[in-house]
């Protein structure tokens, strides 16, 4: 069995209180919360528009399609299933709509273009990494995502210790904050910047250059993906590549969503 005991000493760790725990507790309430609405405008644009192109036209549009692959993520529901609630919710609201079935609904959901919905901030973005651990089906890779924001820091754990991950930063702008593996050595990298972070790590221990660099930011990415695995579960449900980059943005959505709800706010506690 693995040992459940913290790799950092006790009198190192950080205690922290939460200082508004009535808040929060109130926004958990809410995340459980089976209230459903849809706005006029919504059930309006439920079904396609027709188009001046020759053959078929879709009977649904991206919003219905949307939808209802939202409610399988949050519920963890079989296509099937999602058929089945949505004609029956359909049917408590005394909403005259179709439903689409679950083979439009695994049709369309893979070719949807879902927009991540961030909170807006200003200023510069900080990158940070950490894996997933998510269960995939099938090959592939995950296609890389170009941001259009400048980066100001990426913050990743040992494993992404690389040339390629320092230049593609440093080309950026950015200041790269990862630990370098215990037995590296200047100049066999060729570059500049790690050297200086594997000098400092000598210089002042690693722990003290975690604390000084603001590694443990990167705890924030452990956190954010044991919330997704937690709610939403740990692996995704579809098979095809291009499904499963429009699975993960709406459950980045979801959760997103309920960090709007309220999120805890914690304050060190000084021994």
């Amino acid at each position: 069995m693995p040992s459940t005991k913290s790799r950092v000493h006790s009198k190192y760790k950080t205690k922290y209180r939460m200082g508004n725990w009535a808040d929060y507790d109130r926004s958990l309430v809410g995340r459980g919360s089976l209230t459903i609405w849809l706005s006029p405008d919504a059930i309006r644009k439920w079904n396609a528009l027709p188009t001046r192109c020759r053959g078929g036209q879709r009977k649904y549009s991206d919003l219905a399609i949307e939808t209802a692959v939202t409610l399988r993520l949050l519920f963890r529901l079989p296509l099937r299933q999602v058929e089945g609630f949505l004609r029956s919710l359909f049917d408590l609201m005394g909403l005259a709509l179709d439903v689409p079935d679950h083979t439009t609904l695994w049709r369309r959901g893979k070719r949807l273009r879902v927009p991540l919905r961030l909170p807006l901030k200003l200023g510069r973005i900080y990158l940070v990494f950490d894996s997933s651990g998510l269960g995939i089906f099938g090959e592939g890779e995950w296609a890389a995502v170009k941001h259009d924001g400048k980066v100001r820091r990426v913050i990743g754990e040992g494993a992404y210790d690389s040339r390629e991950l320092y230049d593609a930063a440093i080309s950026r702008g950015a200041k790269v904050v990862v630990p370098p593996i215990k037995t590296a050595q200047t100049g066999g990298r060729g570059c500049r910047a790690r050297d200086l972070v594997v000098r400092c790590v000598r210089k002042v221990g690693r722990r003290q250059w975690k604390k000084e660099s603001g590694y443990h930011q990167q705890a924030r990415a452990e956190n954010t993906f044991f919330r997704y695995k937690r709610i939403l579960g740990d692996r995704l449900h579809s098979r095809d590549a291009d499904a499963q980059v429009v699975e993960a943005r709406l459950a980045c959505n979801i959760l997103n969503r309920m960090v709007e709800l309220g999120m805890p706010a914690s304050y060190a506690v000084r021994m």
